[in-house]
C-alpha cells in the first residue's frame, strides 16, 4: 500500500513539473528591443513633406509623419520659406528646408501636403521638375487633398489611377489621369489621397511602397 501510495505522489509530483515547463515555455516573449526592431521596418529610408507657405491642412502632414517616424523613417518638412508656418487647423511648424533644395537623390519619398494653400504649387514648374525628377529615379511621389493637382499639372499623372479632393477630380482628367474616387489610390511609385479622413492610411500606403 505505502509502494502504491509512493508512486502516486511521484506521478503528481512529475505531472506538476511538466506543467510548470509547459507553462513558462508559453510565458516566453520576445525581447522589447526585437519588437522594436521589428516595428523600426522604414529605418533608413528618407522622406521630405512638402507644405504650403500657409493653410496647409494639419492632419496631411502630421498624421502620415506621425506613421512613418514610428516605423523609423527620417521625415522632414520643407517649404518654400523657412518662416514658421501656420496650418488651417491652427497646428504651427517650422520647416525644416526650403523646397528649392530638395533633391530626389537624397530621398527614398517626396510627398506634397495639401490644405487651400498648396494650390501655390499648382503651376510651380520648379516643383513640376521636382516630381518629375524624382519619378526618373523611381522615388516614392505622393500628393493629398488637393496636392495631387500638382502631380497632374506636372504631367506624371497622364494614364496613371489617382485621387483627388473631389472638387479638383476634373483637374485630374483634363490631365490624363484615370480618377477613381478612391480615398487612397497607388499606382506604381505614385500614390494619391482624397483629404483628411483618409490621411493615416496615405501614411500607411507610403509606409507599404517604401518596404518594396
Amino acid at each position: 500500500m505505502k509502494q502504491i501510495s509512493l508512486v502516486a505522489v511521484v506521478l503528481i509530483l512529475l505531472g506538476a513539473l511538466l506543467n510548470g515547463c509547459k507553462e513558462k515555455k508559453e510565458e516566453v516573449q520576445i525581447p522589447k528591443e526585437e519588437v522594436a526592431k521589428e516595428e523600426k521596418t522604414l529605418a533608413g529610408k528618407k522622406v521630405v513633406m512638402i507644405i504650403a507657405p500657409e493653410n496647409f491642412r494639419d492632419e496631411e502632414l502630421i498624421e502620415p509623419q506621425g506613421v512613418l517616424t514610428e516605423k523609423g523613417a527620417a521625415v522632414k518638412v520643407a517649404c518654400a520659406s523657412l518662416e514658421t508656418v501656420k496650418g488651417m487647423l491652427g497646428a504651427q511648424v517650422k520647416p525644416d528646408m526650403l523646397v528649392s533644395d530638395i533633391k530626389p537623390e537624397d530621398w527614398d519619398a517626396i510627398i506634397l501636403v495639401g490644405g487651400t494653400g498648396s494650390s501655390v504649387y499648382w503651376d510651380d514648374s520648379s516643383v513640376h521638375s521636382l516630381v518629375n525628377e524624382a519619378v526618373k529615379q523611381n522615388k516614392i511621389v505622393g500628393a493629398i487633398c488637393i496636392a495631387p493637382v500638382t502631380l497632374a499639372n506636372a504631367g506624371i499623372l497622364s494614364g496613371k489611377k489617382a485621387t483627388v479632393y473631389q472638387s479638383e477630380a476634373q483637374k485630374l482628367k483634363d490631365k490624363g489621369a484615370e480618377y477613381a474616387g478612391e480615398g487612397v489610390q497607388r499606382d506604381g511609385n505614385i500614390i494619391t489621397a482624397s483629404g483628411p479622413p483618409a490621411a493615416r492610411e496615405f501614411g500607411n500606403a507610403i509606409a507599404q511602397a517604401l518596404t518594396k
